[in-house]
């Protein structure tokens, strides 16, 4: 497959043209403010126009005033505007208004597999993860721990089994 680069607004235009159209697009992720739900160039979101009203824990797409396209998720829902932050920051950004707001993420390809609202780990990032803000730090250092326990194990345990 030949892989070509693209002007980031130039490509997300089109897809946001799209997903007001009420068509449902795909994207690979690019950057790391999601993680550790979504993984830069691993994973995919799917998105559309939103149907219905926005709440606390939604993934959206928007537009900052600086014509940059932004993915994080909606952190609090107020008067003046909505609060927004990424699943790997503890900075909040807002208030941002609704119209900068296009699209909302109703699927994501995370690790090869289709993740929709009601699986553990949408339901986890959305209702758990975005209320932490605080303990994100600590919680991902104490993941990266524990994962990198388990993946030496692994590997130890595969160099065990090859003779």
């Amino acid at each position: 497959m030949v892989e070509k680069i693209v002007d980031t607004n130039a490509y997300v235009s089109v897809l946001r043209e799209l997903a007001e159209e009420g068509r449902v697009v795909s994207m690979q992720i690019a950057g790391s403010s999601m993680s550790p739900f979504l993984c830069h160039r691993r994973d995919y979101i799917y998105f559309t126009r939103p149907e219905e009203e926005l709440k606390r824990g939604d993934m959206v797409f928007y537009q900052r005033d600086s014509g940059q396209y932004v993915m994080h998720r909606i952190w609090k829902v107020r008067p003046e505007g909505y609060y927004m932050v990424g699943d790997a920051q503890t900075q909040i950004e807002g208030p941002l208004r609704r119209e900068q707001i296009f699209a909302r993420i109703i699927r994501v390809k995370r690790k090869g597999r289709i993740l929709e609202p009601g699986d553990f780990w949408w339901e986890f990032f959305e209702h758990v993860w975005i209320r932490i803000i605080p303990a994100r730090r600590f919680t991902a250092w104490w993941y990266g721990k524990i994962s990198g326990i388990f993946h030496r194990k692994e590997s130890s345990q595969k160099r065990k089994n090859v003779v």
